[in-house]
């Protein structure tokens, strides 16, 4: 089966992060396909590379990561979200005037074009968090 996840929440104020994340992991080791994760609201909070959980805490940015990069996942960040929460990558940094970008290299901002797509590509669209 081929799924798009969508995750609404951020990595650590609610469960839907940790959820999403071992549904899709269970998901690709059982052999489905993930089209696309699409990070929406304050799910786009998963993508920071500021985040550093203390040490005995799971890294939720990272655990994302390392997944897409084992099974070459497209993981999308809302960019209307992502801008009003303080997430930019270099593109996003210059059209506004920032000197910084947050975001981690396993991610990309894009619009819910994405989104749209993703539903439609795939056979199911799960969403975690409200």
């Amino acid at each position: 089966m081929k799924f798009a996840i969508q995750i609404n929440e951020g990595p650590y104020q609610h469960q839907a992060s940790d959820t999403a994340y071992f549904f899709t992991k269970a998901a690709l080791e059982k052999g489905h396909e993930v089209f696309r994760v699409f990070f929406y609201h304050d799910g786009v909070g998963n993508s920071t590379r500021l985040t550093t959980p203390p040490q005995d805490d799971r890294n939720i940015v990272n655990r994302w990561a390392e997944l897409a990069e084992q099974y070459k996942l497209d993981m999308v960040v809302c960019v209307a979200a992502a801008q009003r929460r303080g997430i930019v990558d270099n593109g996003e940094a210059g059209r506004n005037g920032k000197d910084a970008t947050n975001i981690h290299p396993a991610f990309r901002i894009s619009g819910l074009g994405q989104l749209v797509e993703a539903a439609i590509q795939s056979e199911r669209l799960l969403v975690f968090g409200d």
